[in-house]
């Protein structure tokens, strides 16, 4: 309602996203705990910086600059995105915002780069690099055609990378670099999905994407042969860990049920984004049986 103030805590609550907020936790905690093998100072507050700071440095800073977009978006609200109506309320909180990015993200982002190698520090940089490229004025890599998928890709590939340099493992290990390209595989193909359901609003908007570029329909068949890609990725595993490759097909099964959306039905394809959302739960859950069966 225009002219309420909004609660300065829920509104930072709600531009991190909480839905999200295992999607980076876990990639972070579940690949340093399978190389180390250990519970340490490292491996807990590198959780929680993915888990909180991390999330309200990603999606906080795409509220703040994507904020006239996001007003003439009409599926921008909720858990898609918190849009305050009021603009003189919505100056308020994306200030907030903008200073507890910085009062979050700076300390334990300076504490991690002290605790591993030089290589370590450099892939924390670009993966937080990518977070702000991706919304900030003058880089906007989301809205450069087919990097702002693979962009939104590593957001959430990169912890999982990140750990993986912070623990000493080769990324090229042949029990590592098929989970890390096949996740970021399946970051493009979502994030390319989501995109679909965007077009007609990104292109009124003059917001370039990889769905405005290629078509909605063509956007469909692009997610769901990533998709299939990440699962032929992820045969390469040893047993169990190859059972994962099963999972991804969970989302073409999802995916595929839009093949025939166009540009002027493709806000149909916002009930696959939301089926997304909760698919992403019972595959999680599946992720960290394997994972313990991995242990």
């Amino acid at each position: 309602m225009a002219g309420a103030r909004v609660s300065t805590l829920a509104a930072l609550v709600r531009a991190s996203r909480p839905v999200s907020w295992i999607n980076t936790a876990f990639p972070f905690a579940a690949a340093y705990l399978l190389v180390t093998h250990q519970v340490d100072a490292v491996l807990v507050v590198g959780t929680l910086f993915f888990l909180i700071p991390y999330n309200l440095l990603m999606y906080g800073i795409n509220d703040v600059f994507d904020y006239e977009s996001d007003l003439a978006n009409p599926r921008k609200g909720g858990i898609e995105g918190d849009v305050i109506r009021d603009r003189t309320e919505a100056r308020r909180v994306h200030r907030a915002i903008l200073w507890a990015c910085a009062i979050t993200v700076i300390p334990p982002f300076v504490w991690l780069v002290l605790q591993g190698s030089v290589a370590a520090g450099v892939t924390l940089v670009l993966v937080l690099f990518g977070v702000v490229a991706y919304s900030a004025p003058g880089l906007r890599f989301k809205e450069r055609p087919f990097l702002d998928s693979l962009t939104s890709a590593l957001h959430f590939a990169g912890p999982l990378v990140y750990a993986l340099v912070l623990a000493g493992e080769s990324l090229l290990d042949p029990g590592a670099w098929p989970v890390w390209v096949a996740f970021i595989m399946w970051g493009m193909a979502s994030h390319a999905f989501g995109a679909v359901q965007d077009v007609r609003a990104d292109r009124e908007g003059a917001i370039g994407s990889v769905a405005t570029v290629i078509g909605a329909r063509a956007t469909v068949w692009f997610s769901i042969a990533l998709y299939v890609a990440s699962a032929l990725v992820l045969l390469a595993l040893p047993w169990p860990a190859l059972l994962a490759a099963l999972l991804p097909l969970a989302y073409v099964v999802s995916v595929a049920r839009f093949v025939g959306v166009t540009d002027e039905t493709c806000e149909d394809a916002n009930r696959g984004w939301r089926t997304f959302l909760w698919l992403n739960q019972p595959v999680g859950f599946a992720v960290t049986l394997l994972v313990i069966a991995a242990w």
